[in-house]
């Protein structure tokens, strides 16, 4: 399956996340691949590499979606997609030896936090937690690293990361990257090209695109990495059911329609939240006085469909905007159709760093005026 046309020129993404993952152009063929319930597959005879064998190891209905993320990324072999967001965070952090250091974030997704924390109490590495946006500062911290984990902008501060320069620089200590991209998506951001190793999603959020799958995926262009994250997938049955993943293959198709509308309408909320006395703090990548917008702008083709507000009054006034909104749904998660927002310190687990007066808007497709009305009212109300 190729998002190669037959004169030979390459489309653009925005034309690729319709076009990839097709089936073959055959008289009376499908233009949408089939799902595919199986849990084995005839066979007999010693087991060749290549075969499928058995459902823990492949599904005929994973490999378009597969293809099409590949291609978004820029990726040299399919992706693997993974039973959820956390399970290919999981198999990222499996390529760190026993006795390594992982460098994170110290705002990331709170669940890769977690699960770094977890494995570091256990003893199979040990963490290091930066702030991704300063370079240098993290540059010093990589001295005897042996996995980078970058997040661009992270969850849920939104501060940007130089990949390129934090890339090389992990390289030369020796250390892997890895780039959760679920915030940018490829559309927005590639960070293969930017000298990841590999890249994860929360196929979930954007990629999916309508909260009602949950999926996470894995990139890379070694074969090697790809090789030791098959076998994690496969050995720790961290495998998607078929359903999920061609759901996600049909959401997937509108997704630069979706991102198109989502950022312009973020871009315009932030710009109007700047105005409110009741904000005291707007962060979002595409406002030129954002920390991060100068980088932002160099490194991404958009400024993605997330930002954040502090709230005058703290926690109590945060909640109470959270309970009065009628169309931005109070809820976790993001990327969906749908507008949702958070008071994140909600969560118990979320770092201390992260105010307690801070909400996360995750932006969907509604009218931009009916978004800003409900939320301008909740904030003066």
């Amino acid at each position: 399956m190729s998002h190669i046309p037959p004169h030979g020129h390459a489309v653009s993404p925005d034309t690729l996340v319709v076009s990839a993952g097709r089936p073959p152009r055959e008289h009376d063929a499908p233009v949408n691949p089939p799902i595919v319930l199986s849990s084995t597959y005839f066979g007999s005879g010693t087991p060749v590499p290549g075969e499928r064998g058995y459902g823990r190891y492949s599904n005929p209905t994973w490999d378009p979606f597969e293809q099409a993320l590949a291609e978004l990324e820029g990726a040299d072999l399919p992706a693997l997609v993974f039973g959820s967001g956390l399970a290919s965070v999981m198999a990222a952090l499996s390529l760190v030896p026993a006795g390594g250091v992982v460098v994170m974030p110290r705002h990331s997704y709170q669940g890769s936090l977690l699960l770094a924390a977890e494995e570091a109490a256990n003893g199979r590495f040990s963490v290091r937690t930066v702030d991704i946006a300063e370079t240098q500062d993290v540059i010093t911290q990589l001295d005897g690293a042996s996995l980078l984990w970058v997040e661009s902008p992270t969850n849920p501060m939104l501060e940007v990361a130089d990949i390129a320069a934090l890339a090389e620089a992990a390289h030369a200590a020796g250390a892997l990257v890895v780039a959760d991209n679920t915030f940018s998506t490829p559309l927005v951001t590639r960070p293969l090209e930017l000298g990841a190793d590999v890249v994860v999603h929360s196929v979930t959020k954007y990629l999916a695109g309508h909260s009602d799958v949950v999926l996470g995926a894995a990139v890379t262009s070694d074969p090697d990495l790809r090789d030791r994250l098959l076998r994690y997938r496969s050995l720790h049955g961290a495998v998607a059911g078929p359903f999920e993943v061609w759901l996600a293959l049909r959401g997937l198709r509108t997704l630069a329609l979706r991102m198109e509308r989502s950022q312009a309408t973020a871009m315009e909320l932030a710009r109007r939240l700047q105005a409110l006395p009741q904000v005291e703090n707007v962060r979002y990548p595409g406002l030129p006085g954002d920390p991060g917008h100068r980088r932002a702008a160099a490194q991404m083709s958009g400024f993605g469909s997330v930002l954040c507000i502090e709230v005058a009054g703290g926690a109590a006034a945060a909640e109470k905007v959270a309970e009065a909104v009628e169309l931005w749904l109070p809820a976790t998660s993001l990327g969906g159709v749908e507008s949702l927002i958070e008071r994140r310190r909600r969560q118990p687990g979320e770092p201390h760093t992260v105010p307690e007066g801070l909400l996360r808007l995750s932006v969907g497709i509604e009218n931009v005026d009916d978004l800003w009305r409900d939320l301008e009212r909740a904030l003066t109300r």
